[in-house]
């Protein structure tokens, strides 16, 4: 194969892995294009929010339809999705809140948690694109959390009790003025670790495993031992993606209780 087809075989994949990690207002699914500006459709609605929304419909549609909550017994996929709302209702939520704070909170952290994961394992299907690798999407979960910590914070202390919650006890007041700003922003810098954090990981691990993949694409047969490494990668994607939907839904689920216990 001469240079330049390698080249333009190596811009192909570029394209492509660019296309699956980036937003964008066009979706290439299989030979059809789909371009969400000719179809006239409002700028705000973007490759990754349509992701979105096909992982929220498919979770409405698996509690709605498929869940059975009348079943003495779960089984199959009501069963499968009893485990899920167990443990993040035991593990995580209760966990951290308190059994009091944490059952009556708990649907807050259980849709974090399996939208992030749905949306985390849609990406790692070819026909999809990775919405929690769009640092817009990932900021939009943390924002969230943000919200959650001001209104029940709010809610519970009052506006000016919640203020007073960012003042420790039994410091010197010349120390209050350099302290009580950093705990304020606090609450901010929370929230942009949580965005942060799943966006990073999910970015990187995509770009690594499509880049893999690609090399077979590019050498044909002299790099198919980057085959294996790519199946790796890809079972290690499963298991990110599975951690990532637990890191982001704890680390929530600690900001919400220091916020609900801050005696704590």
């Amino acid at each position: 194969m001469s240079p330049e087809q390698n080249v333009d075989k190596m811009q192909e994949v570029v394209d492509y892995i660019t296309h699956h990690v980036l937003d964008g207002q066009a979706w290439t699914l299989g030979g059809l294009h789909l371009d969400f500006a000719k179809a006239n459709l409002p700028p705000w609605f973007t490759l990754s929010g349509l992701m979105g929304m096909i992982g929220a419909g498919l979770l409405c549609w698996l509690y709605c339809k498929v869940y059975d909550q009348k079943a003495r017994v779960p089984r199959g996929i009501t069963n499968f999705l009893e485990v899920i709302v167990v443990f993040v209702r035991d593990e995580i939520a209760v966990a951290n809140l308190g059994k009091e704070d944490g059952r009556k909170y708990a649907w807050l952290f259980l849709t974090q948690f399996t939208l992030i994961l749905t949306l985390n394992f849609m990406g790692l299907i070819p026909i999809f694109t990775t919405a929690t690798g769009v640092l817009g999407v990932t900021a939009a979960l943390a924002f969230t959390t943000f919200a959650a910590m001001v209104y029940l914070g709010v809610e519970r202390f009052g506006f000016v009790g919640f203020l007073k919650n960012f003042i420790p006890h039994g410091i010197p007041l010349p120390v209050l003025f350099l302290l009580v700003p950093i705990e304020i922003a606090g609450i901010f810098i929370k929230t942009i670790v949580l965005s942060i954090r799943l966006f990073a990981n999910m970015l990187a691990g995509h770009i690594v495993l499509f880049a893999m993949i690609g090399l077979i694409y590019i050498y044909g047969a002299p790099a198919l031992p980057a085959l294996l490494g790519g199946l790796f990668v890809f079972f290690l994607e499963m298991l990110v993606a599975f951690l990532q939907a637990y890191i982001f839904t704890m680390l929530s689920a600690i900001f919400v209780g220091q916020v609900l216990h801050p005696e704590h």
